[in-house]
């Protein structure tokens, strides 16, 4: 039963025979590279990065599911790399919008 499911797996259309699992497979590098970031310090942030980054994931996930035959691994792992993008907007924008607003010296 295991050998047919992988068999199943090796000959689908969005195998790993194809350019169509792989791309998507190294694009998981992009999630890991900005989960890593997470603890770098938000001023070290990109606006511009992480707005493509987050676009890019939104597009991407719903046209993996489209697509015929369904790409569920370039839909995934766009998912991912648009929640780490939205995580890294909000600590940015917090920390530029908010943060700032509190360390100002208030005049009175």
């Amino acid at each position: 039963m295991a050998a047919s499911k992988l068999q199943a797996l090796w000959n689908h259309p969005a195998g790993p025979k194809t350019i169509h699992f792989w791309a998507p497979t190294f694009k998981w590098g992009i999630s890991i590279a900005n989960i890593a970031d997470f603890s770098k310090p938000p001023e070290k942030i990109s606006y511009p990065q992480q707005i493509v980054v987050t676009i890019s994931g939104l597009i991407w996930s719903r046209y993996g599911l489209v697509i015929t035959p369904k790409n569920w691994n370039l839909s995934s792992v766009n998912f991912a790399m648009a929640g780490t993008g939205i995580c890294q907007l909000t600590r940015k924008i917090r920390q530029d919008h908010f943060f700032q607003a509190q360390e100002a010296p208030v005049e009175g």
